[in-house]
């Protein structure tokens, strides 16, 4: 009997930094793959992050006209097609799916007006339980809310607003069509349904967008349409491809990760640092604060968030790293491996050296007052340990997250798996292993976002029966960190009787200097 052919899925990845394609079989394994750096954004006014979305389209072409023109795997073994995108990217579009203005991307800071609601008692009331500022931000952080009071008559012609995979799917199948995993922003959404909210609920007043100018949605998985004749010949993909929908990039981080059950945390060191786990029902581990949509069907993420995250690693480069970023042009490792070699004879907890990741005040846990912190310096102290104490304060502050959502979910975290650009650090990894004293698994490849989109694909397209024999085919793990005794005692004292202690000691002093300097800004 003839052996059966091998299948595949192509996976286009729109991130912030760049646009890959990549083809990916059912075993898991990235076949090919072709990336295209992108700018992320330009910026026309201080804080403003804006981009053309026919040029992120037109990269996005770009991208998979090359991998079709080079690959040498079979045209007729590639049944179909899913693509992940960057969250919170917003793009106004006629009723020919035209854009009307540069897409807002998610790390724009323009602030809208806070209007009329919420006013009188319901004001008073979420005053009273602390949350008044928090709806606030929220409210000037709705991109909808600028464009309405500053670009009125954009947003009149308006006929759908989306986020950019909505836009991308547009342009793929033809159709006005989202995924419920790729909605996470600011938008008049019900998490907990996950559904477009309902006139008069929370989010309908804070993003008052009409419900005709939202698109439809379906659930990961399922089909979004067909590459339509016009969109085959600008990407080169074949023309009937199933299109499959999946989720925004971190739910897919978290899929291709392989987790699909609370007792599973899974971190990404990206440019916002995260811990997430996937779980059956909506839970909200700060109250108030939304459960996000998996890329699993009618599950829920819990997610906290250090904002700024491994951005931190950028800052350390920019401010202190020029001689590793000169050594990195000759020797032709990243300026990150070589901090990585700059730590190795560094001891745990930093000689006492102790950060607190703040450098993005929060709104709610931590407060809006919050800012970073170093403690404990001394003359020994060099920029070795400065480096390292940023990777302890950030694990620190992901371990706060993952025993908060514990609490909150009442399963415990067995093990960890990491992805994202900071996954790439044996020293980060240890590190993390030695705080959170579990095992941490590097998942065997670094695209884990691709592949969670992948999963969705092959699951949708029934190439694999349910997502639970699709990821035991398809997620493997790599490397295997198990926490070192001598440094879990002295990270778990240091946590315990240090950093855990940091933000509620050090925040009289935060709202002092918030008042004293009026940063951030106090407006309500």
């Amino acid at each position: 009997m003839e052996k059966e052919k091998k299948q595949y899925v192509i996976v286009i990845d729109a991130g912030t930094q760049s646009i890959r394609a990549a083809i990916i079989d059912l075993q898991g394994n990235i076949c090919e793959i072709e990336r295209t750096e992108i700018e992320p954004y330009f910026s026309d006014k201080p804080g403003y992050a804006e981009q053309d979305p026919e040029y992120l389209w037109d990269k996005l072409c770009e991208t998979t006209q090359r991998l079709m023109k080079n690959t040498s795997v079979p045209l007729n073994g590639i049944k179909g097609l899913s693509i992940t995108t960057q969250r919170g990217t917003v793009v106004n579009l006629d009723k020919n799916g035209k854009p009307l203005r540069p897409a807002i991307i998610w790390l724009d800071q323009r602030k809208a007006k806070v209007e009329d609601w919420p006013k009188g008692i319901v004001k008073k009331g979420l005053q009273l339980i602390n949350m008044y500022e928090s709806l606030a931000h929220a409210i000037k952080d709705g991109e909808s809310n600028w464009i309405r009071q500053n670009q009125p008559e954009i947003w009149d012609k308006t006929y759908k607003y989306v986020f950019l995979s909505a836009f991308l799917n547009y342009r793929l199948v033809g159709k006005f069509i989202d995924s419920i995993g790729s909605t996470v922003g600011y938008m008049p959404l019900d998490y907990k349904k996950q559904q477009w909210s309902k006139p008069g609920t929370i989010n309908s007043k804070l993003f008052p967008v009409e419900r005709e100018k939202l698109v439809d949605l379906v659930k990961p998985s399922e089909k979004l349409g067909a590459l339509t004749s016009e969109t085959s010949k600008q990407t080169g993909l074949p023309e009937g491809l199933p299109v499959i929908a999946s989720a925004a990039d971190k739910a897919c981080e978290v899929l291709g990760s392989g987790c699909m059950t609370p007792d599973v945390g899974c971190l990404s060191y990206g440019t916002t640092a995260t811990i997430e786990t996937v779980n059956k029902k909506y839970v909200e581990v700060i109250k108030f604060f939304p459960s996000y949509p998996s890329a699993i069907p009618d599950h829920f993420n819990t997610e906290v968030m250090i904002y700024r995250g491994y951005w931190m690693i950028n800052w350390f480069k920019k401010e202190f790293g020029h001689k590793e970023v000169e050594l990195s042009k000759k020797t032709g490792k990243t300026p990150e491996e070589l901090f990585d070699e700059m730590i190795v004879d560094i001891p745990p907890g930093s000689m006492g050296l102790t950060l607190q990741p703040y450098w993005s005040p929060g709104v709610k846990i931590p407060g809006y007052e919050a800012k970073g912190a170093v403690i404990g310096f001394g003359d020994v102290h060099t920029r070795a340990h400065l480096y390292q104490s940023i990777l302890e304060g950030l694990t620190y502050a992901l371990k706060e997250g993952a025993l908060r959502t514990q609490k909150r979910t009442g399963v415990k975290i067995k093990k960890l798996r990491v992805s994202g650009g900071g996954s790439q650090s044996e020293n980060a990894l240890q590190m993390t292993a030695d705080i959170f004293d579990m095992p941490v698994e590097k998942p065997h490849t670094y695209e884990t976002s691709a592949l969670g989109a992948a999963i969705n694909c092959v699951v949708g397209l029934k190439l694999y029966p349910n997502f639970e024999i699709a990821i035991n085919n398809m997620c493997k793990v790599g490397e295997v960190y198990l926490p070192k005794a001598d440094n879990r005692d002295i990270y778990k004292k240091l946590y315990q009787k240090v950093y855990s202690k940091m933000y509620k000691q050090l925040k009289p002093l935060y709202k002092d200097i918030r008042e004293i300097t009026n940063y951030p800004k106090k407006e309500f």
